[in-house]
């Protein structure tokens, strides 16, 4: 099995800030587009909140890639970053854990902002087990009909590369007998589904031995090199998307991710 972390969302470049946290629940903005959606911030009820977050550098009327969509259970993509899912062996049951760069909001303000005293950082907000591939080509548009429930998603449409690819989640995640749930999202902030480590910055993370080579792990993409490892800590890449750990029959890791997604279900 292979465990994908995917990061998706608001960042310093993708929208120009974090994503928020607010009341103890993580919300993973999607990011701004200029085409190629039918979907802007306020038909998710998030018009004021990026307004105000972004001073006005996007509004409510600013269309946004809806994507994953952790409502209905999938996810699109394309271009190199499907080619490196495509030539890591990523495949049906694997799973995608979605992380992002979130901090919290300030509980005393009247108007939206962040809490001068939390930091940026990475956290994991949701989850998908694959269920089934679709290669949608450049245009997905085709698939609207066989999809209605994701007509609206963004990669179910045409401008897209020929590697265009659509991954729906298995109703149920059917991993050691649980009874979890094969997508969805995080319902709090829990410390267990943070990423980086506290006090650090972002791009550094506390790492489970089963992922650290430097204690026996099996490592991910993008991170080969020896020198991002060290005694459960990885420095991660500054860019990319998909990070695929092959964790083959490892117990440990299906531990850990069984865990993991029970924390993201938990509400």
């Amino acid at each position: 099995m292979r465990i994908v972390l995917s990061r998706k969302g608001f960042d310093s470049v993708a929208g120009g800030c974090p994503s928020p946290i607010r009341d103890g629940r993580p919300i993973g903005l999607p990011i701004p587009t200029r085409d190629r959606s039918a979907t802007r911030f306020a038909d998710l009820g998030l018009g004021e909140l990026v307004e105000a977050l972004t001073r006005g550098a996007v509004t409510g009327s600013t269309l946004c890639h809806l994507d994953p969509d952790l409502e209905r259970g999938a996810f699109g993509q394309t271009g190199a970053a499907q080619s490196h899912l495509a030539n890591e062996g990523v495949r049906e049951g694997d799973v995608f854990l979605f992380f992002g760069l979130f901090r919290e909001l300030d509980p005393a303000a009247r108007r939206p902002r962040f809490d001068p005293r939390g930091r940026p950082h990475h956290r994991l907000f949701g989850w998908l087990r694959i269920g089934r591939i679709v290669r949608l080509g450049a245009d997905g548009s085709w698939a609207r009909e066989r999809l209605p429930e994701l007509a609206r998603h963004p990669h179910l449409g045409p401008g897209w590369n020929a590697n265009n690819t659509l991954y729906l989640a298995s109703p149920e995640l059917g991993l050691a007998g649980t009874v979890l749930p094969g997508f969805g999202l995080a319902r709090r902030a829990s410390p267990r589904l943070r990423l980086s480590v506290e006090g650090g910055p972002p791009s550094l993370w506390a790492v489970p031995a089963w992922l650290d080579p430097s204690r026996g792990g099996v490592g991910m993409s993008y991170h080969r090199s020896a020198e991002r490892w060290s005694e459960g800590r990885c420095r991660v890449v500054a860019r990319g998307q998909e990070f695929v750990a092959d964790a083959g029959e490892r117990a440990d890791a299906l531990d850990w991710l069984l865990s993991t997604i029970a924390e993201m279900a938990d509400g």
